[in-house]
């Protein structure tokens, strides 16, 4: 697909959620390697997960900040709260908008649903209404590997259809890309969405799985493997997110017109994903071996003793495999940090982190 360059030095560029775990690590990308300009990051700071962590990750940012040469200005609230997405437009006019912020968790929605429809769907609908009266050179925002739900066809491609999400999460993630499509159409506003497979890695979300499951270990307790291990994920590395979201942020979908003279949606959509998957039980070993390499567990830990094999919870899927063969085309990147090295360094960062604690 042709896209338009985006420079992003001497631009304003909106993160939303960050200081999340992706916003948190994206915005320190642009902090060290843009020129100038200015990055707004914006967050309520709730409590879906320990807020220590999101202010642990926001002082690594304003940390970043003082030798930058570029300005960083965060606002604390919520997407959802149209007033104040419509103020940070008015007044830092953002060039690019990189939309992280969500109510993320597949297993959340199936009791909170109404926390996903106020940050997914309208939180979204008021970003999409201020490109559409603050004009942009590209929207990029965070979809999904959940939208493929059951798909039985591997690897999952973005042609793939995407009709039977098993979660409301994923739901509210296609939905996404069905408003985002309108209004690439309708106003010819430069969109991409990324679907994102199993993010990790150092400073991650706390209910993530390989996170959860390193609490659980570390005080002695029982971690929960569902459908008796036989899942495959297709684990990304944070860094490897990060790295694809910068180079996407600087290739926007062109804008054309149509016979008809009207515009054709500059419009674009791509996994971001290993194309590795890893079996569960595989993903836990290294984990487990990780750990104790760390020093944070002892190397005669019993881990057989310390997990149990449960049934498949409502929401999760059997599978997730990427296939990025697009991003690769359009943009000369596969992820490529493997489990190993990823665990390796979320283990060594967990230590370093508890001791601050």
């Amino acid at each position: 697909m042709t896209k338009t360059h985006v420079n992003l030095d001497g631009r304003t560029v909106l993160v939303t959620g960050s200081p999340g775990f992706i916003g948190a690590n994206l915005v320190l990308r642009l902090l060290k390697t843009m020129k100038a300009g200015t990055i707004v990051s914006l967050d309520n700071m709730n409590d879906y997960y320990d807020p220590k962590l999101k202010a642990y990750r926001l002082e690594l940012i304003e940390k970043a900040a003082e030798t930058s040469p570029v300005k960083h200005v965060f606002v604390r609230g919520s997407i959802a709260d149209k007033a104040l997405v419509d103020g940070i437009f008015d007044e830092y006019a953002p060039g690019v908008v990189v939309n992280l912020a969500a109510q993320a968790g597949v297993r959340y929605s199936i009791d909170h649903p109404e926390a996903y429809i106020e940050s997914n769907l309208v939180g979204f609908f008021n970003i999409l209404e201020a490109c559409r009266h603050h004009p942009v050179a590209h929207l990029v925002y965070a979809s999904s590997s959940s939208v493929y739900g059951g798909n039985k066809k591997v690897p999952f491609s973005t042609d793939d259809k995407v009709d039977h999400p098993v979660s409301l999460y994923a739901a509210t993630k296609k939905s996404n890309e069905l408003m985002a499509h309108s209004y690439a159409k309708l106003y010819d506003i430069p969109c991409t969405g990324l679907r994102f497979f199993t993010v990790y890695g150092p400073a991650g979300r706390p209910d993530m799985f390989y996170y959860s499951a390193t609490e659980k270990l570390l005080q002695g307790g029982t971690i929960r493997i569902f459908n008796y291990g036989n899942c495959l994920r297709d684990f990304t590395y944070i860094d490897d997110i990060v790295e694809g979201v910068w180079r996407v942020m600087q290739g926007a979908p062109q804008r054309r017109k149509g016979e008809d003279g009207l515009p054709i949606p500059p419009y674009a959509l791509y996994n971001i994903g290993g194309g590795k998957p890893e079996n569960l039980l595989d993903y836990i070993a290294v984990l487990q071996q990780a750990l104790v390499r760390a020093g944070l567990l002892p190397e005669d830990y019993d881990f057989n003793a310390h997990r149990e094999l449960v049934a498949m919870q409502p929401g999760d899927v059997p599978v997730t495999y990427a296939d990025s063969s697009a991003l690769e085309t359009d943009y000369g990147f596969r992820p490529a940090i493997g489990i190993r090295e990823g665990l390796r360094r979320f283990a060594e960062w967990y230590e370093e982190y508890k001791k601050q604690a």
